[in-house]
């Protein structure tokens, strides 16, 4: 199954491939090509004067860098690819930091959009009754000018009864009073409720702003990190094909605090070889990449994804080339083996320690891959063709994928 993915609309995409055990056929090899020495013009002394050759000696030595040969691969391949490796880390824990901030911010402008219309409803019912309420005073102010102040209905057995219509003309001076004082706190309260939705209309709009700022950024920040991810990719199949799959410090990473590339001393158990994946091709499955069945489970993560140790054990081996790329074989206690494909970058050599959890290389896509993925086996023994169901054996030591 191939799968396009991106770290967040607009953004770069990275295709998740799957590979796999089971005799997989081997993509063919090769490095990066050498551009090769240009040639340069036949110069003929008798047409070159001492001033033109003065000339085109200073541009030979400032355009050379760009026009000559690029040194080979392997050349540069050390600083070049501890560079990229950082690169991608560096981008991709950016990205996370600022997808975090993203993921908070615009809930929560859109949470303050919802409670100003709220508010801004509130307002508009409350302006009904101000409305109603000074429709309703105005009535009664113009009925006491018409009547000089006495406003109560008049009845022939009112006007027989003078202490009975004084009553009648107290409770309906009564209501108007009542009138008033409602119709006064009701503008009160529409007015602190205005500057309560005005105050929120702000507070959404800046929330909205922010949250489109970062959608900006990190669709920038999509592209840079596919761009880092391609050249991380390009360089380690270069290091496959010289055959020097070389380790990377991981110290120069500076991982986030709470995060222990190191692993975890105090575990003892087993836990994930990566987080944030989705799973592919899994155990036992069929297909055209591979002359048999597929050992292992893939996990899609795009490249430059930490691969954990997935408990404590000894690095026993480890392949640079061939259908499983860049690759590690760990030990575990009780006779058990793991394995790590299509590595990008090792971090660990054989003879290496690990404790659960520990970051052991970075994922990629080298040998035969379709895509960034983690090729993950677990084994009886230390060689190829002893693979069991790996995703069943983690459950059974309480770790689910």
């Amino acid at each position: 199954m191939r799968r396009l993915q991106r770290s967040h609309t607009g953004g770069g995409r990275q295709p998740f491939g799957t590979c796999g055990g089971g005799r997989p056929r081997s993509r063919p090899g090769g490095g990066r090509g050498d551009d090769g020495d240009r040639p340069r013009p036949r110069r003929t002394r008798r047409r070159l004067r001492r001033d033109g050759c003065l000339v085109l000696c200073a541009l030979a030595v400032t355009v050379s860098p760009v026009l000559g040969s690029r040194p080979p691969d392997s050349y540069a391949a050390p600083g070049r690819l501890a560079r990229a490796t950082s690169d991608v880390y560096r981008l991709t824990r950016e990205e996370a930091q600022v997808k975090e901030v993203y993921a908070r911010t615009e809930p929560a402008a859109r949470e303050r959009r919802r409670e100003a219309d709220r508010l801004a409803e509130r307002l508009n019912g409350l302006r009904f009754v101000s409305g109603v309420l000074r429709e309703d005073a105005g009535a009664a102010a113009r009925a006491q000018y018409r009547t000089g102040g006495f406003t109560a209905r008049e009845s022939p057995r009112l006007l027989d009864d003078p202490l009975e219509l004084l009553s009648v003309q107290e409770d309906d001076t009564g209501r108007r009073e009542r009138l008033a004082r409602r119709l006064g706190e009701t503008d009160d309260r529409s007015r602190a409720l205005a500057a309560e939705a005005r105050a929120t209309a702000l507070s959404w709009r800046a929330l909205d702003r922010d949250a489109a700022r970062m959608r900006t950024a990190l669709d920038a920040m999509a592209d840079r990190l596919a761009e880092a991810r391609g050249r991380l990719d390009a360089l380690a199949a270069a290091e496959v094909a010289e055959g020097r799959c070389r380790t990377a410090d991981r110290d120069a990473l500076e991982p986030d605090e709470g995060e222990r590339p190191d692993g975890d001393p105090s575990r003892h158990g087993w836990t994930r070889p990566v987080l944030g994946y989705r799973l592919s091709a899994g155990y036992g499955g069929s297909g055209a990449n591979w002359s048999g069945t597929h050992t292992g489970q893939d996990f899609a993560v795009p490249t430059g994804t930490p691969v954990r140790s997935v408990g404590p054990g000894t690095v026993v081996s480890a392949g640079c080339g061939g259908a499983f790329g860049i690759s590690m074989v760990i030990r575990h206690p009780g006779g058990w083996y793991s394995q790590y494909a299509h590595l990008a970058v090792p971090f660990v050599a054989p003879g290496r320690r690990v404790r659960p959890g520990e970051w052991i290389g970075l994922s990629g896509t080298t040998g035969n891959s379709t895509g960034p993925h983690l090729h993950f086996e677990v084994r009886t023994t230390p060689e190829f063709g002893s693979a069991v169901d790996p995703v069943e054996w983690l459950r059974r030591r309480g770790v689910g994928v």
